[in-house]
């Protein structure tokens, strides 16, 4: 796959997509339609956050540039070309990385390909949520993966020996806020795991921990590309969502954002107006103009 241009420094403002553009880069060559999805992910949750200030909105455009490129190489793979096919493969790759730390973990075994499984399982949850709200179960795995790879570093680098295997973990624990001291440490490309720890499906135990159901098998070393499995257990946890078209960003909206946006207001308060006067019709023609200004950037 040809290399993608280099995106520009990251603003302070998207500090929180770091670690999914991040994870994006390492998936480049291993597993492109994930990398994909990590830098949509990215770029919507950019947008919401600041589409305003000058340096946002160059990152923002280099981030789109870098997101056509991929679609591009892609072509027609039907893991971008299908919603449902994308989401399955998220979520499936997602889980093989959670059962294969979760595994290690049983076992004692605690390292940094480990701990880095369990948080980039995690974020790959949250781009799951480009295809629409997280099934509770996904909740369940995020926020037991983040808080098990924050706890697991945290002794680590105490010189602590964790806790192996499932934990109870309180409902009011404040993972967020752990976030940054899990994963400022993690390794930026992953590491080979120690010969401790090869893979062994026949070593995997079902559990339940936290109403989280693990089914057995159906893991893998978090360096091997994820493939949906067959007979392993995990289809029967596949979400079928409703299909829908994910809105591409026309990359003129960047040069009027900033008019479209106060536009759209002008077209909403006529809007406002015309309902004290009941008359519905203007009301109407109003909040279509103002949706079609932002939904395409034209009048």
């Amino acid at each position: 796959m040809a290399a993608l241009a280099p995106l520009p420094p990251l603003p302070a403002q998207f500090k929180s997509i770091q670690h999914h553009l991040r994870t994006a880069q390492e998936h480049d060559k291993r597993d492109p339609v994930v990398a994909y999805y990590c830098r949509l992910y990215a770029m919507q949750t950019g947008m919401k956050i600041d589409s305003k200030t000058p340096e946002c909105r160059k990152f923002l455009s280099k981030l789109m540039d870098q997101l056509e490129a991929l679609k591009k190489q892609l072509g027609d793979n039907e893991a971008i070309t299908q919603e449902i096919v994308g989401c399955a493969h998220l979520e499936n790759y997602a889980l093989k990385m959670f059962l294969y730390a979760d595994n290690e973990d049983r076992a004692g075994r605690f390292h940094k390909n480990m701990i880095k499984s369990f948080y980039t399982a995690s974020l790959l949850i949250d781009v799951i949520t480009v295809f629409g709200e997280l099934t509770d179960e996904n909740v369940k795995h995020r926020k037991y993966a983040r808080w098990k790879a924050t706890y697991i570093h945290n002794c680590l680098k105490n010189g602590e020996t964790p806790q192996a295997g499932p934990v109870g973990i309180e409902e009011d624990n404040d993972i967020e806020e752990n976030e940054d001291a899990g994963a400022a440490s993690l390794p930026t490309q992953p590491t080979q795991p120690s010969s401790s720890s090869t893979y062994d499906p026949s070593n995997m135990p079902s559990g339940n921990y936290t109403g989280i159901q693990i089914p057995p098998g159906a893991h893998a070393p978090a360096n091997t590309p994820a493939e949906v499995p067959h007979s392993t257990g995990v289809a029967s946890n596949t979400i079928q969502p409703t299909p829908q078209t994910i809105p591409a960003i026309d990359p003129a909206l960047f040069n009027t954002i900033s008019q479209d946006f106060a536009r759209a207001q002008k077209y909403c308060k006529y809007a406002g107006s015309a309902l004290q006067y009941e008359d519905v019709s203007t009301a109407v023609q109003n909040l279509q103009k103002a949706l079609k200004l932002l939904t395409t950037g034209r009048e």
